[in-house]
C-alpha cells in the first residue's frame, strides 16, 4: 500500500507523537515525584515494576531525536510538557531546568522546519498534588489554570498548537474506575469528580491561553467505537452506555454543555455540587479537534452493578495490546464527530498506531498495514465531508507503555532499553517514502 501526500488535501499535515514521561526520563533535570512513580513502586501495578525514570533518556538525547522526526518529512511533533518537571510540587516554585528544557526543545523544533503541538498534561501529575486527592478536588482547575499560565508564559508564542490534556477518559474513567492507571483508584464517586474536574480544568486552561494571546488551541480526546455484540435490546443498550462514558461524556460536555443520560444514571449522584454551572468554561471555543484512535469493542450487557456491560471476543485480528484492528471506526469516528458535535472545525488524527512485538532483525510490516489501512480510513473520512486536517502517528519510539512496562512496542524507531540505540523500523522508512515523495 502506497501513499503520497498528494492523495490527500492540500495543507493536509503529517506528523508523530509522544509524550513526556513515556520518553524523557523523569530521574533527570530536577523533576518532581509523581503519581506515576508511586504508582510502579506498588506491586503488581506495572509490568515488572517497571518506571519512567530513564525510559528513552529523551531528556539528553532530544537533538538527536528531533533529527529523526526531521528526517522523515514530518511536518509536526506532538510533546507534552511534564507538570511536575516545571513545578516539582505542583504549585510553587517553578524548576528552571525544568522549563529551559522546554525552551530548547520548542528551538529546536522550529530549527528544524518541525511545528511544536504542545500537551500540557500526559497523565504524570505531581505527587504533592496526588496527595491532595488530586483529579478529586476542586482546586484542580485553579492549579491547572496556573501550570498553564507558567509553561505557556514561556513556551506559547512558539507553538504551533495546544491542547490542555490528553485523553480525559484515560485520565479521569480509567484510573479511577477501572485502577489500571495512575492513581489506581476503583471509586465511582472520585470517577464523577475527576471526570468533571478534567473538563473544567480543560476548560480552565483554554482561556489561560487565550489570555496570553495564544490561537490554535484544541483538545483532544481518545476514542473507541463501540458496538453491540448482538441484537439483542440489552447488548444495545449496553453498548450505548459504554459508547456514552467513553465517547460522548466529552464530547458533549466541550460541544453540547451536557452530559449524556446514560452517565448521569450512574455519576449523577457523585458529581460535585453545581457541576451544571460550569459549562460556560468547559465549552470555551475551540480551533480544533483531536482525535485518538485505535480500536473497536464488542459490548454486551453484563448482569452487575452500573454500568452493566462487559467487552465480548472479536474474530478480528488484534495487536500486541490485544486491541482489535478495526480502521473503520476511525472513519465513522471522525463523520460522527463532526455530523453530531464538532461542524466544519478541523479534526486531526492525533494519535494512532500499533503495538508490535518488533524485532530489529525483522521488517515491522504489519504496523505498515495497520497504517495505511487507518489512512485509507481517513481518505473514506474526508471523501464523506469531514474537514480532517492532519494525522499523527503514534508513536515516534517505543517507550514507557505505563502499567504495561516496556513490553509493547508502538514505535516508528525501535529502541534497545539496555543501550538506548535508535534504530528506525521498516514503517519509519515506508512513511518517510510517503511523507518525502
Amino acid at each position: 500500500m502506497q501513499f503520497a501526500r498528494t492523495d490527500f488535501p492540500e495543507g493536509f499535515l503529517f506528523g508523530v507523537a509522544t509524550s513526556s514521561y513515556q520518553i524523557e526520563g523523569h530521574d533527570f533535570g530536577g523533576a518532581g515525584p509523581t503519581h506515576w512513580d508511586s504508582f510502579a513502586a506498588t506491586p503488581g501495578n506495572v509490568v515488572r515494576a517497571e518506571h519512567g525514570a530513564v525510559a528513552c533518556d529523551h531528556y539528553h538525547r532530544w537533538a538527536a531525536d528531533l533529527d529523526l522526526i526531521a528526517a522523515m518529512g514530518a511536518d509536526v511533533y506532538r510533546f507534552s510538557t511534564s507538570w511536575a518537571r516545571v513545578l516539582p510540587e505542583g504549585t510553587g516554585q517553578p524548576n528552571a531546568e525544568g522549563l529551559d528544557f522546554y525552551d530548547r526543545l520548542v528551538d529546536g523544533m522550529l530549527a528544524r522546519g518541525l511545528k511544536p503541538a504542545a500537551t500540557l498534561y500526559h497523565w504524570e501529575l505531581p505527587q504533592a498534588l496526588a496527595d491532595q486527592g488530586g483529579w478529586r478536588n476542586a482546586d484542580m482547575p485553579d492549579w491547572f489554570a496556573d501550570y498553564t499560565h507558567l509553561v505557556m508564559s514561556r513556551i506559547g508564542d512558539r507553538v504551533w498548537s495546544a491542547a490542555p490534556i490528553n485523553e480525559p477518559w484515560c485520565v479521569s474513567w480509567l484510573s479511577h474506575f477501572e485502577g489500571a492507571h495512575a492513581p489506581g483508584l476503583r471509586d465511582i464517586r472520585a470517577t464523577a469528580r475527576a471526570m468533571h474536574h478534567v473538563l473544567l480544568s480543560h476548560g480552565r486552561s483554554i482561556q489561560v491561553m487565550r489570555d496570553l494571546g495564544m490561537k490554535n488551541l484544541g483538545a483532544v480526546c481518545n476514542f473507541e467505537w463501540a458496538e453491540p455484540a448482538s441484537d439483542s435490546p440489552e447488548d444495545i443498550a449496553a453498548a450505548n452506555r459504554y459508547d456514552a462514558i467513553y465517547n460522548r461524556f466529552f464530547l458533549g460536555g466541550l460541544f453540547k454543555g451536557a452530559y449524556p443520560a446514560e452517565v448521569l444514571a450512574g455519576l449523577g449522584p457523585h458529581l460535585p455540587k453545581g457541576w451544571e454551572d460550569d459549562f460556560p468554561t468547559i465549552m470555551a471555543p475551540l480551533d480544533w479537534l483531536g482525535l485518538n484512535y485505535y480500536t473497536r469493542k464488542l459490548i454486551r450487557n453484563a448482569d452487575h452493578a452500573w454500568p452493566s456491560y462487559a467487552e465480548a471476543p472479536t474474530r478480528l485480528p488484534l495487536t500486541q495490546m490485544g486491541w482489535e484492528i478495526y480502521p473503520d471506526g476511525l472513519r465513522d469516528f471522525l463523520i460522527r464527530t463532526a455530523r453530531d458535535y464538532s461542524g466544519t472545525l478541523p479534526l486531526f488524527v492525533t494519535e494512532n498506531g500499533m503495538a508490535n512485538p518488533d524485532r530489529v532483525d525483522q521488517p515491522d510490516t504489519a504496523r505498515i498495514a495497520y497504517l495505511g489501512s487507518h489512512l485509507q480510513a481517513v481518505q473514506a473520512a474526508i471523501a464523506a465531508g469531514a474537514p480532517v486536517a492532519g494525522y499523527f502517528v503514534w508513536s515516534l519510539m517505543d517507550n514507557y507503555e505505563w502499567s504495561l512496562g516496556y513490553e509493547k512496542r508502538f514505535g516508528l524507531i525501535h529502541v534497545d532499553f539496555e543501550t538506548l540505540a535508535r534504530t528506525p523500523k521498516a514503517s519509519y522508512h515506508a512513511l518517510a517514502q510517503w511523507w518525502r515523495g
